[in-house]
């Protein structure tokens, strides 16, 4: 059997009536897509769809073949065993109670045909970079990014013949996205994967670009697709200024021939009141010479018309995402200001600080390390979420902390309100024009944050963040990246070139930390130390 995935006019609206999909046509066939679009284009309802963990208002999903799918936000319950997590456990205790010596018929009913499961499971774990983790461990004694690697070892295990991965690698160290590329490149049936990460989507065979409810294919992986879409966008240029020269063309040859019909009945006139020629004579030219022009005119409109409409289908075609602004006063810190100090820091699981660390005017530090290290930690302990085991850290200016999870918002309040929250001086109209910078104007200020995607929602807590009162001259972000487009991932580095205050992040993403102008680099790995780019991107 050839596994696959149709979806035929699929139709699926929010709660609240919003509508995410009318009448989709797309059909994934064997091999690696990636599936890109603009954050709220719907990539991850649509995988939901797929999975079944969404029912569609309309139209069909028929998938030939076993579905996995890693969701875009793992939760695992921490007090879960990892044998657990992986869904071998009833098999495990009955394989030990075999070896054990019972041989009561429902623990071989457990174990099956597969008896070599446990072996299994640790080889997966072992060619994911976590042989180091015991199959007794709990969830809570391991990091975010290994968790999710924990989910899609628990999907390799099960072999499902179509597998559905939504931004895998976020929280993943370097190490780990190595150990994920492996799997996927590895991959020998159904693959969809959404991702922000360029060098996973270069590991794909096709593109599906999602836009405006509706799916365009390239061939090739992601950066076959970028040197496609600007050959195309150049394009699409090129038709705008040809339509918008034969629309001024139109223009002209309308008014021309508006001055040409005026001409035309001035002396018309003329003649009828000269009496030239015989009555009949001239009432006949007169209804000809209007209905040579009202002819004329229509001809003229509906070149116009055309032009317009040729104009229209063109500009269309020219993809134009707008950018945040976040050119906001009082963020500034002057060179030598004292921002933060951090003495002789032990942190809740085991990281330190040794010694002294001072960060001072708007520096822009990366901080670094692999997956467990603390950074996390670390952050939060800045932030005063956590209370440090010992040692002290002093922040000196307004600090604002945008955490991995983006726990920021109340879902039941919009947009609107949740930035109200944080700025409760502001009217509603500076709130509003302020949230216009970041991308939330009118209607979409009013939406409510349960039903943003995970992109928006970023947008959404960083408006709140920036805009909260005083305004944040120490600004820390948690792995930003994380669910953002590569569109989204611009407006953030643009937005962050236009911050002036100091900044710490926290990231995997080294070509978003080249390019926000990283100025200090920090390797959290058991203790604090100054390490450089080129160390960080070398083997691991």
């Amino acid at each position: 059997m050839t596994h696959s995935i149709t979806c035929t006019s699929l139709a699926f609206s929010w709660p609240d009536g919003t509508p995410v999909f009318e009448g989709l046509d797309v059909a994934f066939g064997p091999g690696r897509t990636g599936l890109v679009g603009v954050n709220g284009s719907g990539k991850s309802t649509l995988l939901k769809l797929i999975a079944g963990e969404l029912a569609p208002a309309d139209g069909t999903v028929r998938v030939a073949g076993e579905v996995g799918h890693l969701p875009q936000n793992v939760t695992l319950d921490t007090a879960l065993k990892v044998d657990a997590a992986l869904g071998i456990a009833a098999q495990r205790a009955a394989l030990h109670a075999i070896e054990a010596g019972d041989v009561s018929e429902e623990h071989f009913e457990a174990v099956g045909d597969d008896w070599d499961v446990e072996e299994r499971a640790l080889a997966t774990l072992g060619e994911l970079g976590l042989g180091h983790v015991d199959l007794d461990r709990t969830i809570g004694e391991v990091s975010g990014g290994e968790s999710v690697l924990l989910r899609l070892a628990a999907l390799l295990l099960r072999r499902p013949d179509v597998l559905l991965l939504d931004e895998p690698t976020n929280n993943l160290d370097l190490y780990a996205r190595r150990r994920l590329y492996a799997a996927v490149s590895a991959w020998p049936g159904v693959l969809v994967v959404v991702s922000h990460d360029r060098e996973l989507l270069d590991l794909v065979d096709q593109i599906a670009d999602l836009r405006s409810g509706e799916v365009s294919w390239y061939g090739g992986n992601f950066s076959a697709y970028e040197e496609a879409l600007a050959t195309e966008q150049d394009a699409a240029e090129r038709m705008v200024r040809v339509a918008e020269a034969d629309l001024r063309k139109q223009k002209r040859e309308l008014a021309d021939a508006q001055v040409k019909l005026a001409r035309r009945r001035r002396y018309g006139q003329k003649m009828y009141e000269q009496k030239r020629e015989p009555k009949i004579v001239m009432g006949a030219r007169k209804r000809a010479a209007q209905e040579s022009a009202g002819k004329h005119r229509i001809m003229h409109e509906e070149k116009l018309a055309e032009a317009k409409e040729r104009l229209d289908d063109a500009a269309e075609a020219v993809r134009d995402d707008d950018e945040i602004r976040v050119d906001l006063p009082h963020t500034a810190v002057p060179p030598g200001r004292e921002v933060l100090t951090l003495m002789d820091l032990r942190l809740a699981y085991g990281a330190r600080v040794e010694g002294g660390f001072d960060l001072r005017g708007p520096e822009r530090v990366a901080l670094v390390g692999r997956n467990g290290a603390g950074k996390t930690t670390l952050l939060r302990t800045i932030a005063g979420e956590l209370a440090p085991e010992a040692g002290e850290a002093h922040t000196r200016v307004p600090l604002r902390f945008l955490p991995q999870r983006l726990d920021v918002l109340d879902g039941e309040l919009t947009v609107a309100e949740n930035v109200a929250r944080f700025a409760p001086g502001a009217t509603n109209n500076r709130v509003r024009a302020r949230l216009a910078r970041f991308l939330f104007r009118g209607a979409r200020a009013d939406q409510k944050a349960a039903t943003l995607s995970g992109g928006e929602r970023f947008r959404a807590t960083l408006a709140a963040l920036m805009l909260a009162e005083p305004a944040p001259q120490l600004l820390m972000l948690d792995e930003p990246t994380n669910n953002l487009d590569m569109a989204s991932v611009r407006q953030l580095t643009t937005a962050l070139e236009s911050y002036e205050g100091a900044l710490i992040v926290a990231s995997h993403d080294l070509p978003f930390l080249e390019s926000i102008g990283i100025t200090r680099w920090l390797l959290l790995d058991g203790e604090l130390r100054e390490t450089t780019a080129e160390e960080v991107a070398g083997p691991v």
